[in-house]
C-alpha cells in the first residue's frame, strides 16, 4: 500500500461537490486523514472563492488507475475536465503526492509542484503531514509552510472556513485533534 495526498478544491457549489468527492473517495479508499478546509480567493482569474483541502490515503491501485478514478469523480460533479489551470471549478481533485514517486509517471509530475507554488496545497497538506518529507526536497511539509515566501503568502491569502462533513466541522475537529483528522 502506498500513501497518497489528494488536493480538493472547488468554487462551484463547494460544499455539495467537496462532500460527494469526500463521500467517493471514503467509499473506496476507506479511512480519509483530512486537512481543514481553507477558503481563498481565486489566483489568476476574476471568480468565486475556492475551498481547499487535502485528503491522505492508502490505496494499492497505480498513478494511472488512480488519476482515472480523480478524473472520473471529477466528471460526475459536473469538470468536463481539461479546463484552463486558472478558472472556475466544481470539484478539482489533484495527486500531490504518491508515495516517494519523483518525476513524471504517466504524464503526470509527482511530486505535484502546487505543494511548493501555492498555498492553497501546502497549508492542508502541512495540516496532516506536517513531519513527512518532501521526496524531492528532503524537507518537511511543516518547514515548507514556514518557509514560505512572505511576498506569495500576501498574495495568496487563506483563512480556515467551517466545513460540515458527516456531522462533523473539518476545520474544528483539526484545531481540537491536532496533528490530524482522519474519518470514516
Amino acid at each position: 500500500m502506498t500513501r497518497v495526498y489528494i488536493g480538493i478544491g472547488s468554487n462551484i457549489e463547494r460544499e455539495r461537490h467537496i462532500a460527494e468527492a469526500l463521500e467517493r473517495l471514503d467509499a473506496t479508499f476507506g479511512k480519509l486523514l483530512l486537512s481543514p478546509v481553507y477558503e481563498s480567493e481565486a489566483i489568476g482569474f476574476d471568480g468565486a472563492a475556492f475551498y481547499n483541502l487535502v485528503a491522505g490515503f492508502d490505496t494499492d491501485r497505480s498513478i494511472p488507475q488512480l488519476a482515472t478514478l480523480l478524473r472520473a469523480i471529477e466528471a460526475e460533479n459536473g469538470n468536463p475536465g481539461h479546463l484552463p489551470k486558472f478558472s472556475a471549478r466544481s470539484l478539482d481533485l489533484d495527486l500531490l503526492i504518491y508515495g516517494n514517486k519523483c518525476g513524471n509517471s504517466d504524464g503526470i509530475e509527482l511530486p505535484r509542484a502546487d505543494i511548493t507554488d501555492y498555498a492553497y496545497a501546502l497549508w492542508p497538506l502541512a495540516d496532516i503531514a506536517a513531519t513527512e518529507l518532501h521526496p524531492q526536497l528532503g524537507i518537511s511539509y511543516r518547514d515548507l509552510r514556514e518557509q514560505f515566501p512572505t511576498a506569495q503568502q500576501e498574495a495568496q491569502k487563506l483563512w480556515l472556513a467551517p466545513f460540515l462533513w458527516r456531522g462533523n466541522d473539518l476545520s474544528a475537529l483539526q484545531q481540537a485533534n491536532s496533528p490530524a483528522v482522519a474519518l470514516h
